[in-house]
């Protein structure tokens, strides 16, 4: 990592040192300062100025490692042994074992495991799920894919997290489920949802695909409420190119996902064995050995890569939370660790005298600072009126629950417009895994952006 080359400004000496007692409180305690010298009185990098990182030497995604890491993935391509079989099963003992559950059961994505573990808690057509609007697609999908019907509730700005204050105002005599989201690595606040849905008799699914060893109350997400699914698509932090898998303390229930993702073969038949009958309709969503080898090998740094970005993820925040204009996640009181596959922040553009959240993204991304502005707003997009206009769905559901202009003003996310269309970015969870001096460079080049925004509105004026 480059060395951050420290100069200070009028600006950010008046403030570290009218934050001087803070700083050594905290190095009284052991706790790593928030103080940083900020180089906010260079030109940024879009106006012509040094940027403040080298956008080509963040930590490459994923990470492997030849000589520790290959042993067993060799083993099993030349053994001519690549469909489900005993390094499958290795490979959901020990993640089972990781999240504290009783069982696992690898797939061959998280999406599939969505469905799967829907399908098999008997979410069908007729039925609602209530669903956060902030996620990736595959949350709203895999309801779809089983004949449900998706309705959403708003977020809580402040963590991007299905907000528990507006969920009973949705429930309905067809609601089946909740699905927690732990979008971002971030955890939902767990207590609140599985209050309500134990107050509703409802089934809580929670889509911990990119939360994987987040803990709420010290207990793994993907464990706390009726199923739990993973994903192991390559940009997650647990990456092996695709997978996913379900983990869940009841065993009748884990027994059926096995069979429905094995032809409905019942759970213990050997793979590829055709004399036994089928037990229920299935399909086959297996995973494979070698991806289990690839998997066991990331599972061994999973880890300590998860403390290294919940330590930088926390410094970073402490770095930009007083920058006016800059929002930092915010954790539920229980959550005892994030799991951070992204950093998000709120871009607040009045703190930035109306800089445009697209220009602000444009700056920042020249200082070689690598960011999005995130997911799009789900609740609206064509996907809808396409599966509601399709032939199954038009004899599962009466006419007026199809009417998407009904449904989508049923449907209305105003917080959620704002935090996609206005307000969020993120960094991905690869640029956690640098070194202090990479945060502090991060949080360097926000504050250059923010002292010079004159210049840089200026800039886009021409």
């Amino acid at each position: 990592m480059k060395p951050f080359q420290e100069k200070v400004s009028r600006r950010t000496f008046i403030r570290q040192n009218s934050m001087a007692g803070l700083g050594v409180a905290l190095a009284s305690t052991g706790i790593a300062s928030p103080l940083v010298h900020i180089k906010s009185a260079q030109k940024p990098a879009i106006l012509g100025g040094p940027s403040a990182w080298a956008a080509d030497k963040w930590p490459v995604w994923p990470m492997w490692n030849p000589e520790t890491d290959e042993k067993q993935v060799l083993e099993v391509l030349r053994s001519g042994i690549w469909s489900r079989a005993q390094v499958v099963t290795q490979f959901e003992k020990e993640w089972a074992s990781a999240l504290g559950a009783k069982r696992c059961l690898s797939t061959v994505n998280g999406t599939n495991a969505l469905v799967i573990a829907i399908n098999q808690l008997g979410i069908q057509a007729g039925d609602e799920v209530l669903v956060p609007p902030y996620t990736f697609i595959a949350s709203v999908s895999s309801i779809l894919s089983n004949g449900a019907m998706p309705v959403f509730v708003d977020i809580d700005p402040e963590t991007f997290q299905i907000d528990p204050a507006k969920i009973e105002a949705k429930i309905t005599p067809r609601t089946k489920a909740i699905m927690a989201v732990h979008i971002l690595g971030l955890p939902v606040d767990m207590d609140r949802i599985m209050a309500i849905a134990k107050k509703h008799k409802l089934l809580v699914i929670e889509d911990a695909c990119q939360a994987h060893l987040a803990e709420y109350s010290k207990q793994k997400v993907g464990t706390i409420g009726d199923a739990g699914c993973f994903s192991f698509q390559n940009s997650k932090n647990l990456p092996i190119g695709e997978g996913g898998a379900i983990v869940s303390n009841n065993d009748a229930f884990m027994d059926q996902c096995f069979s429905y993702h094995n032809f409905g073969y019942a759970y213990g038949t050997t793979v590829g064995a055709v004399s036994t009958g089928c037990l229920i309709q299935g399909t086959k969503l297996r995973f494979t050995e070698y991806q289990a080898a690839i998997g066991l090998a990331q599972m061994k740094r999973l880890d300590s890569q998860t403390t290294i970005r919940n330590d930088n993820a926390a410094y970073l925040k402490s770095l930009i939370k007083d920058i006016p204009g800059i929002v930092p996640y915010k954790l539920y009181d229980n959550v005892t660790r994030g799991a951070f596959h992204l950093f998000p922040f709120r871009y607040k553009k009045e703190g930035f005298k109306d800089l445009s959240r697209a220009s602000f993204l444009k700056a920042l991304q020249a200082e070689g600072v690598p960011c999005s502005s995130g997911y799009a707003t789900l609740n609206t997009q064509p996907y809808l009126k396409d599966t509601f206009e399709s032939k199954n769905y038009r004899k599962m559901y009466p006419k007026e629950m199809l009417d998407i202009n009904q449904y989508n003003e049923q449907n209305k996310c105003p917080v959620n417009d704002k935090v996609c269309n206005e307000e969020a970015v993120w960094f991905t969870q690869n640029m956690l895994l640098g070194s202090k001096s990479d945060m502090k460079d991060i949080a360097s080049a926000i504050e250059k952006i923010h002292h010079n925004v004159d210049q840089i509105k200026t800039l886009g004026q021409k």
